[in-house]
């Protein structure tokens, strides 16, 4: 140990450290400083950034050996507080910057270091800054965090007034689609909102701190797992196998379709018999902190006989190929879609004829936050999971029966989520803690690396697919025929509703009377399929644009007039032969057609012998809610001080559910005329508030935003009087309920065995315009401009929904070129995944809405979350084609695929 006198925010301090903890240990386990946040843990991602001597460091990879005594530290909480904002602060919840939140104190710390020595920075200073310093933000697409230091940089300069910044409710009191800040959003942008680890720093001195013993290959039979000299390390409590697992030790994968082959109980909590995929859990250490059990962890061993890893469908597939799960065959569901007429003699006997096979890959999550849950027992009983779960009541009856314990006795409760993205649509360490606290009877607490972030959590189950065109001359597209194969990993749930989306989703957008085609899910040994946005989109409608373009070239079209031919119109349906719900798409192509044309022009004039430039367009669908009927609940309640509480279990993964619940509820409270802030949200703890249903499938505006519109409706009927309302009192002495529940179900129907149904009651649309740059010489390409015309209904909240399209955007471009999860150690860390700096992303994203009114959305408003990545990577890469003739069909278009492409050519 070594003492260290240093200066933090202005104290002094005078702290025995150990010389191998990290800055960032220390400023948060020692002083409670829990505003510099951990994310890679590595350097690369600037969660932790804080000011030393004025210089930005990334304190999770500053050892405290190297601290000058003496030395200045300002963190977050230096910065402001949340009753004297810093202009960066405000600056950063009137822009909507401080979406998850969790790599905002970082930015904001960043930020005020470069406006001490630059008061007056250009955009491009502020993104070269944020580029050097290394801040990642995985939601925002970085647009609104420059909008804000440059409008933080004009209250400096004296030039714009801090009130300026500040939203102005309009004279009618309305806020629903307006910039109305988020409730969350100062204590993001001041660090005092608590994740999931900060929370873990607070626990009760007797909770146990958690780490897993992992598998460190892909498939094995476990002979045996000897935990005796891990018992004998320092502070360990106990070490926890499959034996100490109460219940049937297995997640439910709750089976979608009866024709799926499995069960649904594939996967362990803990393994016993077998490793599925490299990560998988073997035991958990318990010991009085992280340190301890991390090295007892070192010393559980495992004998293992290492068995064939199928590291892909088609390896899974092979005839010599074995069952993964024994008995269950490793193409577990086959899916068809049939649509229209036979499709074989149409394309005898068509005109044009294109065909091609695509691949959209392991596209990782990459939220700033890894994963991070605890759990204990309360004083009833009760077994109280908390965590970044998004399917709050879904993976409380996912892991019951795993646990041995009745769903009832258990509470899921939403910590504020660094990101999520879908991929805690499945549980990933929930049953794990769960397993802890019921074995240990202590509080415990687990926090996952990067590292295990990467090797543990799901993944986008990548897509196989062909997929065929038989056109006329005019270019319209008269039959579709497709093949699909999806690699799901070793665990199949949510697998078989996955593979569906293949048959919904592929040539979505256009009127295509009659399509064939079959999709299989495939059990690998690779990373197991979670949901991810877009959740089949992007994997189903990359293939069917890319291979619009492809059609487009061969008839002598263009690709945007080729789109305008086929896209909806009344008489029209989709894949599942239903009709849309608006028409808009024609409306869209419209309002774009007249920036294609000055893009294709400055894209000719700007092309060099060096650098040549191109322009591509895809056009997006995606449906909003689960398949058919989908319902979600709400409660809305009455206080005595003349409040209203909302309770919903909306979760959030950093998408603003927080505001959607408020714009919703206040615009169907406006007879009451109560204000914003009188509305109370108690959001995401199944012991408080019903079930909303899981935050995926872009369901929760459109679902639970009805539900929330109900319940209040029920609650304004209820105090309606003759010429006006009751209060709270009056309500009680007329024996009138104060607290309703608002229930709202979709009519949606089922599809059938040939995908054939109305999965879902409403829709959004997008046109995607890339502007791209490829340098010949490395085969690098560049994204100089993103631009969106999007139907997603009424707009609830701008500053949300604009987010969410530049968040979209970006992770389009990620998976159009960088984003990967294959090599299990190249692809371990944040950046070696691919993760976009904001230097990756173009300053200039346009966006442009269309809002058709959803006739049984909430006040008009549809979904909007899973729209922004159905098919920005087909546009890049239709872009690229269009650029330099190199037409890239498998994913990432890294620049060695592409230089390659130019050399074949």
């Amino acid at each position: 140990m070594i003492n260290k006198h240093f200066i933090v925010n202005g104290i002094p301090r005078n702290l025995v450290v150990d010389p191998e903890a990290t800055l960032a240990d220390v400023l948060r386990s020692q002083l409670l400083l829990t505003g510099v946040k951990v994310g890679c843990g590595e350097g690369q991602c600037g969660a932790c950034s804080v000011i030393l001597d004025g210089k930005v460091v990334r304190s999770c990879a500053y050892k405290m050996r190297r601290l000058p005594d003496g030395a200045s530290v300002t963190t977050i909480e230096g910065v402001g507080s949340p009753d004297c904002l810093h202009p960066l602060q405000l600056a950063w919840a009137a822009h909507g910057g401080a979406q998850c939140g969790f790599c905002t104190p970082g930015f904001i710390v960043s930020a005020g270091q470069l406006l001490e020595e630059n008061k007056n920075p250009s955009r491009d200073d502020v993104r070269d800054w944020f580029q050097k310093h290394r801040n990642v933000c995985r939601c925002t697409g970085y647009k609104p965090l420059v909008d804000a230091v440059m409008d933080a940089a004009k209250v400096l300069r004296g030039e714009m007034s801090a009130d300026e910044l500040c939203f102005k409710i309009p004279a009618d009191g309305r806020i629903w689609g307006t910039k109305y800040p988020r409730p969350s959003a100062i204590a993001k942008v001041t660090g005092t909102c608590d994740y999931g680890a900060d929370l873990g720093l607070k626990m009760p001195s007797d909770a146990l701190h958690l780490a897993l013993v992992q598998a460190e290959v892909s498939h094995a039979k476990i002979l045996s797992i000897d935990t005796s000299e891990a018992l004998k390390m320092p502070g360990v409590h106990s070490v926890l196998t499959h034996k100490d697992v109460k219940g049937k030790n297995r997640i439910t994968g709750l089976i979608t379709f009866p024709s799926n082959k499995g069960d649904g109980w594939d996967r362990p909590i803990l393994c016993d018999e077998k490793v599925f995929q490299y990560g998988d859990a073997l035991a958990i250490v318990c010991a009085d902190s992280e340190k301890h059990a991390r090295a007892a962890a070192e010393k559980v061993k495992v004998q293992l006989e290492e068995l064939p890893a199928y590291m892909s469908a088609p390896a899974a597939m092979a005839e010599d190929a074995m069952e993964i799960h024994p008995g269950t065959p490793n193409v577990y569901f086959t899916q068809n879609i049939a649509k229209g007429a036979d499709t074989k003699p149409i394309f005898d006997g068509a005109d044009v004829v294109v065909e091609g096979d695509y691949y959209v890959g392991r596209q990782p999550h990459l939220p700033i936050e890894p994963d991070v849950g605890f759990a204990y027992t309360d004083g009833e009983g009760r077994l109280v999971i908390h965590s970044k779960s998004i399917g709050l009541h879904l993976h409380l009856y996912m892991i019951a029966p795993g646990l041995g314990i009745e769903p009832e006795k258990i509470v899921m409760v939403q910590n504020p989520a660094g990101g999520t993205f879908g991929y805690k649509f499945s549980p990933t360490m929930e049953a794990l803690v769960g397993v802890a606290a019921m074995a240990t009877g202590r509080p415990v607490h687990l926090r996952y690396n990067y590292r295990q972030q990467q090797n543990y959590t799901g993944k986008r189950s990548p897509f196989f697919f062909n997929v065929r065109y038989a056109a006329d001359k005019t270019g319209k597209i008269k039959a579709m025929e497709t093949d699909w194969t999806v690699d799901h990993g070793p665990y199949s749930e949510f697998g078989d509703l996955l593979t569906l989306r293949g048959a919904q989703f592929a040539g979505a957008g256009y009127g295509i009377e009659n399509i064939r085609g079959q999709g299989r899910t495939v059990c690998t040994n690779h990373a197991w399929g979670s949901a991810f946005r877009g959740y089949g989109a992007p994997e189903s409608e990359f293939p069917s644009e890319v291979l619009m373009d492809e059609l487009a070239e061969k008839l002598g079209m263009d690709p945007l007039e080729l789109r305008y031919l086929n896209v909806y119109r009344k008489g029209d349906t989709n894949p599942t032969g239903q009709d849309p719900e608006v028409y808009s798409l024609p409306e869209m192509i419209d309002i774009i057609r007249p920036k294609y044309k000055a893009a294709l022009d400055a894209a000719k004039a700007g092309s060099t012998a060096a650098v040549k430039k191109g322009v591509g367009v895809a056009v997006g669908v995606y449906g909003c809610g689960l398949d058919g009927p989908d319902t979600s609940e709400a409660d809305a309640e009455l206080n005595p001080d003349g409040t209203v509480t909302i309770y919903n279990c909306w979760e959030d993964h950093g998408q603003g559910a927080d505001m959607g619940s408020l714009g919703t509820a206040h615009e169907a409270l406006r007879p009451l005329g109560i204000a914003p802030q009188n509305i109370r949200l108690v959001l995401n703890d199944t012991s408080k508030a019903p079930n909303s249903g899981p935050a995926g499938g872009s369901r929760s505006q459109y679902v639970t935003g009805n539900a929330v519109r109900v319940a209040c409706e029920n609650l304004v009927e209820a105090m309606r009087k003759p010429g006006g309302f009751r209060t709270y009192q009056e309500m009680v002495d007329e024996k009138i309920a104060t607290k309703h529940r608002g229930a709202w179900t979709a009519a949606g129907t089922h599809c059938d065995e040939n995908a054939q149904g109305k999965p879902f009651t409403a829709y959004m649309y997008g046109v995607f315009m890339a502007e791209v740059a490829v340098e010949l010489a490395t085969g690098k390409t560049t994204v100089d401009k993103l631009t969106m015309v999007a139907d997603i209904g009424k707009v609830c909240n701008k500053l949300v929904t604009d987010g969410q399209l530049y968040g979209g955007l970006a992770q389009g471009i990620g998976l159009a070129l960088s984003e990967d999860y294959e090599d299990l150690k190249k692809h371990a860390t944040m950046a070696g995944a691919g993760v976009p700096y904001i230097k990756d992303i173009p300053d200039n994203i346009e966006l442009i809405y269309v809002e058709t009114p959803r006739g049984d959305g909430p006040f008009g408003a549809s979904g909007v979350g899973e729209l922004p990545l159905t098919v920005p990577h087909a546009a890049i890469i239709n872009g690229i084609y269009k650029a330099c003739g190199v037409r890239i069909r498998h994913l990432p278009a890294l620049p060695e695929k592409v230089l390659a492409g130019l050399k074949g050519a």
